[in-house]
């Protein structure tokens, strides 16, 4: 290179690549996502273990993004009656509607017990992380242990609303929280279609009576 040439690639970009090509190698033996963010002064931020929400995901782990895509297409097939003893169990133990719970199980997982949301909720009734753990659920891809987890939680949920399914159903989705903000049914489009499609799927298993 000539002494007043410019260089090729700016310094910035250059470093950039080096910390990428750094962090590829790094990931797939520490099997973490990687976060980072830039601050107001252009310094750039990474961490495998992000406490600022200022962080946003930089690079998936390649093994982790594996396993959950091989979970996924290898998942059982659906199949509702292999629940039906479970269901009636459950509905049996918790006093709650067997055609409530299974238009939850359908709109919630398409009766997969191996399904995964991008927010990260499992198994047939769809529990979060948090809400298993609340739940004693141990884990959430067992058919059992997430199917009366489910239960248990639209029992407290039935409970709290004084026995209001549609009020019962809005928090399972959008969270008891939302609910207590709005004084109802939150003005979300996501959750106003889960309730009416759950209502729907609940009428449909009353008038076939399975």
């Amino acid at each position: 290179m000539k002494p007043n040439s410019k260089p090729l690639w700016p310094i910035k970009i250059i470093n950039l690549l080096l910390v990428v090509a750094t962090f590829v190698s790094w990931s797939s033996t520490s099997g973490a996502d990687i976060y980072r963010y830039e601050d107001d002064e252009g310094i750039v931020h990474f961490t495998d273990a992000p406490t600022d929400k200022r962080f946003k995901v930089f690079m998936r782990d390649l093994k982790k993004d594996r396993e959950l895509r091989t979970k996924l297409r290898y998942a059982r097939s659906a199949n509702p009656a292999e629940y039906e003893h479970l269901i009636k169990n459950c509905a049996d133990k918790y006093g709650v509607s067997p055609y409530l719970i299974k238009a939850v199980i359908h709109a919630e997982s398409g009766y997969n017990p191996n399904a995964v949301s991008s927010k990260g909720a499992s198994g047939l009734m769809q529990l979060m992380p948090a809400t298993a753990k609340s739940l004693k659920v141990t884990d959430r891809f067992n058919p059992k242990d997430n199917v009366e987890g489910g239960v248990k939680y639209l029992r407290f949920l039935l409970d709290t609303f004084s026995g209001d399914v549609s009020l019962a159903l809005a928090a399972y989705n959008a969270g008891l929280s939302n609910v207590a903000k709005y004084g109802g049914i939150p003005p979300y489009n996501e959750t106003r279609t889960y309730v009416n499609r759950v209502l729907s799927y609940m009428q449909s298993y009353q008038s076939s009576g399975i």
